[in-house]
C-alpha cells in the first residue's frame, strides 16, 4: 500500500525495526538505576549514621566541656574583678582542670585531622586549647607573684606581711619586691607561646555567614588583644624589674609632684598651681618641701622671651613663666621645657622624676576615705557645694588659692593667710596619705589602688621617670601623656584657658564628627564643637575680695589630625585659622571665646591623607589630660553610628 514501508519477515531480529522492543529497553534500564541509586542512598545513609555515631557523641561531649571550661574562666575573671586573689587562686585551678577535660575530648576526636575540610577546623581547635593553657601558666604566676602582697594591695586573701604597722608592711613588701619582680620573664614566656598558638589559627577559615561571622569576629578580637598584651608585657617588662628602685629600696628617690588645676585648662591637663617635693624610702612617703608655683617662679631670673601662643593671648606676659611652660600637649615635650626653667630656680631639688595630677584625683581619693580629710585646719569632702555645684574640695582649693594675697582670708593676718596658701597642697596630700596609711589595708588600699589605676588611665595622673627602662614601661602603659603614632584616622582636640578664670568647671563641650565619601574614595571629615556655660558669672572684683570662678572662657584651640590633612572650611574662630605639622600630625589651630549663660560654636572641614581601603576606616581618638566626659558622636553621611563619653584614648573602625 502506498505510503506505508513494506516488512520483511526475513530479516533477523537484531535488523529489524521494532518500536515495541526498543521502547520496554529504557523501562528496563530505569528499574535497575533505582535499585542501584537504592543501594547506593542505603550505603550512604549507614554510612552517615555510622560516622554520626563516632562523631556526634565525641562533638557533643567536647561541645559540652568547652562551654564548661568557658563558664568556669568567666568565675576566675569574676574572682580578679572583686580584687579576691585567694578565690582567683582555687578557681583558676578549677579552670585548668576544666581545660584538661576539653583537651582530652579534642584528643578523642584525633581521626578528623585526616579529613579534608574538618582537619583544619580541628587543628585550629588545638592551637586555641594550647594557647588557653599558656594564658593559665601567665595567670599562675602572676597570681603567685601577687599573692604576698595581698594585703598590702588591700586584696582578699592572706599576705605574707601581715603583722607591724602599715609603714613597717609595705617597707618589708617593697625590701622583698626584687625577689617577685623576676617572673615577669616567665610570664613573658607563656603569653608568647599564645601567640603563637593563636597566629596559628586563620580567621578567615571561617565563612562570614551561619555563625562563622561571629567565630570570625571573636578569633580576630582574641588575636588582637593577645597581640597588645605580648606588647604590653614586654614593654612594661624592664618597669616592672626596677619597681624596687623607683619606690626607693635600697636608695630613696624624690619626685617631683606637681597639682594642675584642670579647671583652668592648659595643654597638658591644667594650670600649674602647685608643686611638692616627695621623697620615697623603701616605700614609705614623706613630703619635703611644698609651695604654690609662684614661689618657685619667682626665683628664676633670666627668663627666655615668651612663646607666640603667650605674647597673642596672653599679652602682658613678655617672658616664659614655669607656670606657662606647658605648652605642648605631649607631657614629655611640656616637661622638658619646665625642666629648663625649673634648674634655673633658686628653690630647685634634684629629682628622680616629675609626677602630675589634677583635682579629678583629690575629689576620688576624699570620697573613697569616708568622704573626710582634715588639712590645715580645713575639712576637705567630696560632696556638692552650692556656691559653685562642684564638690566641696575643689571650691575650698580655689578659694583659698585663687583669692587675691591682698585680701583677708578670714584668717587673722595676711602672713597667715600666705602661710595657708604657700603648703596647702603638700598639707593635703600628705593628710590624704596619712589616712590612707593608718587606716587597715583591707578598708581603704584595694579602693585607692584601683582608683589610681582609672586615674592613670583617663590621664588625671601622668608620670615622667628619669630613668630610660622605667619611662619605657609607663609610656607602654600609655601613662605618660604623649601623643601617639597611629596608622588610620586621628583626632585629639587640645585646649588652653587663657584667661578665663576657672570657667572649665562650668563649660560643657560635645564633639560631632561626620565622615563624607566622594566616588573615588576621597574622604571629607567634619568636627563640630558645641560649647555651652549655663552658669551665672562670677563677681570678679578683686578689690571686693570675691572667688572669680565663672567669667569668660578665652580659648587656645588646637586639632591634632593625621599628617598632610588639608583644611577646607572653618566657622568659629574669632582669628584665622592656621595649619602647621607638630608632633607628626597636621595642627588646625583656631581661638574663640565663651560667655557665662553664653554657647559657641566651633567648626572645620578637612580632607584626609588618604583613601578609603576596604570599607572600614582605624580612628584613634586621644584624650587631653585633665578633661573628662565630653561627649562625642560619629557620623557617616549624616547618619549616627556612635556616641559616648570621652574618659580615655579611644580606638575603635569607621565603616564607610
Amino acid at each position: 500500500m502506498e505510503g506505508f514501508n513494506k516488512i520483511d519477515l526475513e530479516t533477523a531480529p537484531s535488523e529489524r525495526t521494532n518500536p515495541v522492543i526498543i521502547n520496554n529497553r529504557p523501562k528496563i534500564k530505569i528499574r535497575r538505576l533505582k535499585k542501584k541509586s537504592l543501594i547506593i542512598l542505603g550505603v550512604v545513609v549507614a554510612i552517615i549514621l555510622v560516622f554520626g555515631l563516632i562523631l556526634i557523641a565525641p562533638a557533643q561531649k567536647a561541645y559540652s566541656d568547652a562551654k564548661a571550661t568557658f563558664a568556669q574562666v568567666k568565675v576566675t575573671v569574676d574572682a580578679l574583678k572583686k580584687q579576691n586573689i585567694a578565690l582567683a587562686s582555687t578557681e583558676l585551678d578549677k579552670t585548668k582542670e576544666s581545660l584538661v577535660k576539653t583537651q582530652k575530648s579534642l584528643d578523642a576526636m584525633g581521626y578528623l585531622k585526616f579529613i579534608p575540610i574538618a582537619g583544619m577546623y580541628y587543628a585550629d581547635s588545638q592551637h586555641l586549647t594550647k594557647a588557653g593553657f599558656y594564658g593559665l601558666s601567665a595567670a599562675r604566676v602572676l597570681i603567685d607573684s601577687i599573692k604576698p602582697y595581698a594585703d598590702i594591695l588591700g586584696l582578699k586573701g592572706q599576705g605574707s606581711f601581715v603583722g607591724g604597722t602599715a609603714s613597717q608592711r609595705i617597707e618589708t613588701a617593697v625590701k622583698t619586691m626584687g625577689k617577685i619582680t623576676p617572673h615577669i620573664d616567665d610570664i613573658a614566656k607563656h603569653v608568647e607561646g599564645a601567640r603563637k598558638e593563636i597566629d596559628a589559627v586563620d580567621p578567615n577559615h571561617y565563612p562570614p555567614f551561619f555563625g562563622g561571622g561571629k567565630i570570625r569576629n571573636g578569633l580576630s578580637q582574641l588575636k588582637l588583644l593577645v597581640d597588645q598584651g605580648v606588647t604590653f608585657v614586654h614593654d612594661a617588662r624592664p618597669l616592672i624589674k626596677i619597681l624596687p628602685t623607683l619606690l626607693g629600696d635600697p636608695k630613696e628617690r624624690k619626685y617631683l609632684v606637681i597639682f594642675q588645676n584642670d579647671k583652668e585648662l592648659r595643654p597638658t591637663g591644667g594650670f600649674m598651681t602647685a608643686y611638692a617635693v616627695f621623697r620615697i624610702d623603701k616605700g614609705i612617703i614623706h613630703v619635703d618641701r611644698s609651695d604654690d608655683i609662684y614661689t618657685l617662679d619667682n626665683g628664676i631670673s633670666g627668663k627666655p622671651k615668651a612663646p607666640a601662643p603667650i605674647l597673642k593671648y596672653l599679652p602682658n606676659v613678655p617672658v616664659l613663666n614655669l607656670r606657662d611652660s606647658n605648652l605642648s600637649p605631649d607631657f614629655i615635650t611640656s616637661m622638658d621645657t619646665f625642666n629648663t626653667l625649673y634648674k634655673k630656680a633658686s628653690g630647685y631639688t634634684e629629682v628622680d622624676g616629675i609626677i602630675a595630677l589634677d583635682t579629678s584625683v583629690l575629689v576620688s581619693t576624699i570620697k573613697i576615705l569616708d568622704d573626710e580629710v582634715y588639712a590645715g585646719g580645713v575639712k576637705f569632702t567630696s560632696k556638692e557645694d552650692p556656691r559653685c555645684d562642684c564638690p566641696q574640695v575643689i571650691y575650698e582649693l580655689e578659694r583659698l588659692i585663687s583669692t587675691p594675697k591682698s585680701v583677708d582670708l578670714k584668717v587673722t593676718t595676711l602672713a597667715a593667710v600666705q602661710a595657708q596658701r604657700k603648703d596647702l597642697i603638700g598639707v593635703l596630700l600628705y593628710a590624704i596619705m596619712e589616712k590612707a596609711l593608718k587606716s587597715s589595708p583591707k578598708l581603704y588600699w584595694g579602693p585607692l589602688f584601683q582608683d589610681l589605676l582609672t586615674q592613670v588611665e583617663q590621664k588625671h595622673v601622668m608620670f615622667y621617670i628619669y630613668n630610660k627602662d622605667a619611662q619605657a614601661g609607663i609610656e607602654a602603659l600609655n601613662a605618660a601623656g604623649r601623643i601617639r603614632p597611629f596608622e588610620g584616622d586621628y583626632l585629639h582636640i587640645n585646649q588652653a584657658n587663657f584667661g578665663g578664670a576657672k570657667s572649665n568647671l562650668f563649660v560643657q563641650e560635645a564633639v560631632n564628627q561626620n565622615y563624607e565619601v566622594s566616588g573615588e574614595g576621597v574622604i571629607t571629615k567634619k568636627i563640630t564643637i558645641n560649647y555651652k556655660n549655663p552658669h551665672a558669672p562670677s563677681d570678679c572684683n578683686l578689690e571686693r575680695g570675691n572667688l572669680c570662678i565663672n567669667a569668660v572662657l578665652r580659648d587656645w584651640i588646637r586639632v591634632y589630625v593625621p599628617k598632610g590633612s588639608k583644611l577646607i572650611d572653618s566657622k568659629g574662630s574669632e582669628v584665622k585659622m592656621t595649619s602647621y605639622d607638630e608632633l607628626d600630625k597636621t595642627v588646625f589651630e583656631g581661638f574663640l571665646t565663651v560667655r557665662p549663660k553664653g554657647a559657641a560654636t566651633f567648626s572645620l572641614s578637612y580632607s584626609l591623607p588618604f583613601k578609603v581601603k576596604g570599607g572600614s576606616l582605624p580612628l584613634y581618638i586621644q584624650k587631653q589630660p585633665g578633661t573628662g566626659g565630653n561627649e562625642y558622636t560619629l557620623q557617616v553621611r549624616g547618619a549616627k553610628v556612635d556616641s559616648f563619653p570621652l574618659l580615655t584614648d579611644k580606638e575603635t573602625k569607621i565603616k564607610l
